[in-house]
């Protein structure tokens, strides 16, 4: 699209009263954004949910300074424009009643990207984080494209997790691509511009205000073909997320916790009202593998899906070998060297803190020096 249409598409989505789906409905009757602008006031309001107001905004419209600044901190920010007409627009998205016109992007959109979202708390507990990076790690081994909300807490860790997959992982914001929130995550989006893509529907300039997020949570959900929550209290965000999905149709998993922790309510109340218990990657790709085409396993990652049901030892990074590893590492792979064991065993054992035997484990596990077991038991891997 060239840079003289692309104004047309800003200008228009800016005007108040327009609306996404008054947008689709104005480009649908006259064919293209341009057009709209020439069209009568008389046509402007036979088109359905275009009143007097709102046809007289397009009219009066004169705020084509601000669309070509707009142009400008596209080709700043290195960023692109994908309308809904697009081949890379993500197909999914068209299929909820009120998608955005278009979308600003940074990275790579692909169109065999086969998306899960992976959404929970920001307060999330270690072992909540911990948990997320594992699953998110075995998704991006299996070819699946993690979305997420680039917040703090499950979020972070989902990105994480699918990079350290060597995998894919598309960020979506509540904000303009130039505000990146939380400010703590800048290394991370590059991280995510690299290996995907970072996208929103707000223009450039557009703060990380909260009314923003429930809108950003439909285009997580609706790119996806299911979500998982990990660590939701009952009034989550995560939850209008989940609630958004099964109105798009689309499937809901969640990881469960404990039961005394607050930040399991939510993805307990998920359970009991229909959605899949997670304990491991393959509850995910049994529901979405009939949606989409199998390839073989020797296609790279995001080429297909890779179902590696007995592939453990055909993937090369969890044969790293035990190298440079701290002190505390060491000790904690000697506890576990002769037998299976749960956390609270370990910490007794090493005599660490909890979160710091989280962190370990979680870092041998991606390193592929030790696995995990049924019954959440860690053993180091032969």
């Amino acid at each position: 699209m060239i840079a003289n249409d692309r104004k047309y598409w800003i200008a228009l989505k800016s005007i108040d009263g327009v609306g996404s789906v008054g947008f689709k409905n104005l480009v649908d009757a006259f064919g293209h954004p341009k057009s709209v602008f020439n069209a009568s006031l008389q046509n402007l309001t036979a088109v359905p949910g275009i009143g007097f107001k709102t046809a007289a905004n397009v009219k009066d419209f004169n705020g084509w300074h601000k669309t070509e600044e707009e142009l400008e901190f596209l080709k700043k920010y290195d960023a692109r424009l994908i309308t809904y007409q697009h081949s890379l627009y993500p197909r999914g998205l068209l299929n909820i009643y009120d998608f955005p016109p278009f979308l600003y992007t940074k990275g790579l959109l692909k169109e065999d990207d086969v998306n899960i979202a992976v959404v929970g708390s920001r307060t999330a507990s270690t072992y909540g984080k911990f948990s997320t990076e594992r699953l998110c790690r075995e998704l991006a081994i299996n070819g699946i494209t993690v979305v997420s909300g680039l917040a703090r807490g499950i979020d972070s860790a989902a990105h994480k997790g699918a990079l350290a997959g060597r995998g894919r992982t598309i960020a979506v914001l509540g904000s303009g691509l130039d505000t990146i929130y939380p400010p703590e995550n800048q290394d991370l989006y590059e991280e995510i511009v690299a290996k995907g893509a970072v996208i929103t529907e707000y223009a450039f300039g557009t703060p990380p205000s909260g009314v923003n997020f429930p809108a950003r949570n439909r285009i997580i959900s609706g790119i996806s073909l299911g979500v998982v929550v990990v660590e939701a209290n009952e009034k989550s965000g995560s939850l209008i997320t989940a609630k958004l999905a099964l109105e798009q149709g689309r499937e809901v998993f969640a990881v469960p916790g404990s039961i005394d922790s607050a930040g399991s309510r939510g993805t307990h109340k998920l359970i009991k009202q229909g959605a899949k218990l997670v304990e491991n990657v393959h509850d995910i790709l049994d529901e979405i593998l009939p949606q989409v085409e199998i390839h073989s396993q020797d296609t790279p990652p995001n080429e297909g899906i890779l179902r590696q049901d007995n592939a453990e030892e055909e993937r090369p990074e969890r044969k790293t070998a035990a190298h440079g590893l701290t002190d505390a590492e060491k000790s904690l792979l000697k506890t576990i060297s002769s037998k299976a064991l749960d956390i609270d065993s370990i910490i007794t054992s090493t005599g660490l803190k909890s979160n710091e035997v989280l962190n370990i484990l979680l870092t041998l596990e991606l390193r592929g020096i030790i696995k995990q077991l049924p019954g959440k038991k860690f053993m180091v891997k032969e």
